[in-house]
């Protein structure tokens, strides 16, 4: 059985590599870094984001020269994992901007979200306020993150 991500060839993964790090970079510019003339780059790149490999362009920017140097880890345990619980706590989460990532995991707790603020009071304002009366929070606690060490996208599709 083939699996969407087997179906990506050579000249699919050079398209995404580069675009990975450089998303900016013209279609001419990229046909030459890969390798292909314009249009058959052009068709791939087109037929990429139809399929949803790339899910959209942004810029990057950089939350410590913006003022929101304070990273905070939580683990949230919930009071029950129902399907219905668990949709109301993800649209909920989706409508806090400070959260910047929830994953649900398999664990001793039940989400872990990066909460990202300008210090600790907006950050404590942040978890008494949004973050402990979602829908279905049970505890939380919390992790500040000292340094970054590595915070990268995904480059490496090769």
């Amino acid at each position: 059985m083939q699996t969407e991500e087997s179906s990506l060839d050579r000249f699919d993964r050079a398209i995404l590599a580069e675009l990975a790090v450089e998303a900016r970079v013209s279609v001419t510019e990229l046909a030459r870094r890969i390798g292909l003339s314009k249009s058959p780059t052009q068709t791939r790149l087109r037929r990429l984001e139809e399929t949803g490999f790339i899910r959209g362009y942004r810029a990057v920017l950089d939350p410590i020269r913006l003022g929101l140097d304070h990273v905070a880890f939580v683990e949230v345990r919930m009071v029950d994992t129902r399907e219905a619980t668990l949709a109301r706590f993800n649209a909920a989460v989706a409508a806090i901007p400070e959260i910047e990532q929830a994953h649900l995991i398999a664990g001793n707790f039940d989400y872990l979200l990066k909460v990202r603020t300008q210090d600790m009071p907006s950050y404590r304002q942040v978890l008494a306020e949004k973050v402990s009366t979602l829908p279905g929070v049970s505890s939380t606690s919390t992790f500040v993150a000292m340094e970054a060490v590595k915070e990268d996208v995904i480059a490496d599709v090769t």
